[in-house]
């Protein structure tokens, strides 16, 4: 399976581009007025479900690469002395981006020096990245969601790490719960991998590798306009990976040659149970990053709104 042929099959590159201004938003510009207003009529109810896990200590960061969300505290309020009764307490946070819930932007991955939209690799530095930056999707990701519930389709608590989906199982989950894909839809992969993290508690097992899209993934979703993908896991794709010599071709076919922004480590669990309850899988999906300028991901507290 050669990922790069599938890139360049997939590739977005040119297409949204305005005369000199080359685009540094991929997929996301799928995400029209007319379709942004179209997920708004998914709201019948007014229920929101919160799809971001918390930031804390207890997080699936095992250490190493990328820690755990550190909160600190600069004033407690304890020793101030101000006219009358006031006190203040102030915190801040000390976090790799992409520790929790959080989007891969469009600079987080390339391959052959170049990054989406083929600007060079060197538009990364140790300043931030002057092209396809987070803050590039500033107006936020918004529209039309789509749970996928793959793990209750297959009848388990969570798929197996490296179990590969397919693009006939995405179609076949879609089909069972009777909601079509549309172009500029956000689709939430449920794999259960999140439910695991809760049963077991374990950063090291979470990590260690996953269930995902698998290579021939790529090209149904660039079929059906998707216009960003979202998962209970921590890196969208199977893991162990469908190839031997490389590491996340998912991502470099997605992010570097579609253009797509990813989101990762999601809690679908009671949005889930709702959708069966009332067997309603579509929703109105909310995320916007946090405008890091020249960041290559961001925390998100996304939230479906049905």
């Amino acid at each position: 399976m050669d990922f790069r042929a599938i890139g360049r099959q997939v590739s977005n590159w040119g297409r949204w581009d305005d005369g000199d201004a080359r685009d540094e938003r991929g997929t996301t510009n799928l995400l029209t007025p007319e379709r942004i207003a179209r997920g708004a009529t998914y709201i019948r109810t007014g229920r929101v479900f919160d799809l971001g896990i918390p930031f804390g200590p207890d997080g699936p960061q095992p250490g190493g690469g990328r820690i755990n969300p550190v909160l600190l505290f600069s004033e407690t309020g304890a020793g101030q002395r101000f006219p009358g009764a006031f006190h203040y307490a102030d915190d801040y946070v000390f976090m790799p981006l992409q520790s929790a819930s959080q989007w891969d932007g469009l600079a987080h991955v390339y391959y052959d020096e170049q990054l989406y939209n083929g600007f060079p690799s060197s538009s990364v530095g140790p300043r931030g990245a002057s092209h396809c930056g987070i803050d590039k999707q500033a107006k936020g990701v918004a529209g039309r969601g789509v749970l996928l519930d793959v793990a209750s389709y297959r009848g388990v608590d969570w798929l197996d790490m490296g179990e590969v989906i397919t693009p006939d199982e995405l179609d076949a989950v879609a089909a069972e719960q009777g909601c079509a894909i549309l172009p500029g839809d956000v689709l939430a992969i449920r794999t259960g991998w999140r439910k695991k993290f809760l049963a077991e508690g374990d950063p090291n097992a979470f990590m260690a590798g996953e269930p995902g899209l698998g290579l021939a993934c790529c090209p149904w979703l660039a079929e059906r306009e998707v216009a960003a993908v979202c998962a209970d896991n921590w890196a969208i794709e199977v893991l162990p990976g469908e190839l031997d010599d490389e590491m996340l071709p998912v991502h470099m076919v997605l992010i570097r040659d579609m253009g797509m922004t990813l989101g990762e480590i999601l809690d679908f669990e009671e949005l889930a149970t709702d959708c069966a309850a009332d067997d309603r899988y579509e929703f109105f999906f909310c995320a916007p990053p946090i405008k890091f300028r020249g960041a290559v991901g961001s925390p998100i507290n996304p939230l479906a709104i049905k």
